[in-house]
């Protein structure tokens, strides 16, 4: 008898860093610490993220195309497609069709929408950018913007601190354009700038959930894509919504702790060599709320 092993399949769209913890670099190893089968599409190769003031940059779009079509007469199935950052409005239309074209019953559709950050565009991030970018958010099963990315979006002018009631409206704003599920990343918390919070909403569910965590003062390139990935590893496993959440600010809260205390460049991104292993074990206090 010949046995396959009963693996989920994830479709990687992402780029990859040959240098430092980001896109592939910490999705692969995440997803398939998580016991996931990964497929990586990357959409450009970089000797390091664009964070540093220098680095090669290879576009993929044309070779993408090329994937995809040895992918369709493979005839390969996907349990989940996942994309993060978009190098151009083209790879974002590609994405769309790839969505359209494997989606299944059952596929789970996971779009960080990698647009700015503190209020502001990335450089090269174009009002054509952010239009298909809102298209591709309409196939998503599960949308994670930041507070900067939901606010464009939405095209509105970005607040710093909100309300839980202006929250709410642009988690409305936001599942207004398709997802099941919105989750808003790095929300200020008003009054506490020791803190930090995840906010979320499924549309079947109904309910709003908040998770809170310390800020600590350090950047690290590559937490988003950390975050969205134990999301849907969380999600494909099982999870509830307020259960991935957790799984995955605790993750990033005990990744920077393992990193702030060494004397590293803060660009290599979190060490995630020494906490993989926290995603095999269970969650050791639930800190979600409703709200």
């Amino acid at each position: 008898m010949h046995i396959q092993p009963n693996l989920r399949r994830v479709a990687a769209i992402h780029d990859l860093s040959g240098f430092s913890r980001t896109s592939l670099m910490a999705v692969i190893p995440i997803l398939t610490t998580m016991g996931l089968n990964v497929c990586p599409l990357p959409t450009a190769i970089l000797s390091n993220h664009s964070q540093y003031p220098d680095f090669s940059f290879l576009d993929l779009t044309d070779e993408m195309l090329r994937i995809i079509e040895k992918w369709k007469k493979l005839d390969i199935r996907f349990d989940a497609v996942y994309s993060g950052y978009l190098g151009s409005p083209r790879q974002c239309e590609i994405v769309h069709d790839f969505v359209q074209y494997f989606r299944k019953p059952g596929t789970l559709v996971v779009v960080d929408p990698v647009l700015g950050d503190n209020g502001a565009l990335y450089s090269k991030i174009t009002l054509e950018m952010v239009q298909q970018m809102r298209k591709l958010a309409a196939c998503a099963d599960v949308l994670t913007p930041n507070l900067t990315e939901a606010f464009s979006l939405l095209d509105r002018p970005y607040q710093a601190e909100c309300s839980h009631e202006t929250l709410k409206e642009l988690i409305s704003g936001l599942a207004e354009l398709g997802p099941d599920t919105v989750i808003i990343t790095g929300v200020p918390v008003p009054g506490q700038p020791g803190l930090t919070s995840v906010i979320a909403r499924s549309r079947t569910d109904r309910r709003t959930w908040m998770v809170t965590c310390p800020y600590l003062p350090a950047h690290y390139p590559g937490t988003g894509d950390t975050f969205t990935s134990v999301i849907t590893g969380s999600l494909l496993q099982g999870d509830s919504l307020p259960i991935a959440l957790d799984r995955a600010v605790q993750f990033i809260l005990q990744g920077i702790r393992a990193t702030f205390g060494y004397q590293v460049d803060s660009r290599e991104g979190i060490l995630l060599e020494r906490v993989l292993p926290l995603l095999k074990m269970p969650i050791q206090s639930s800190s979600y709320e409703l709200i």
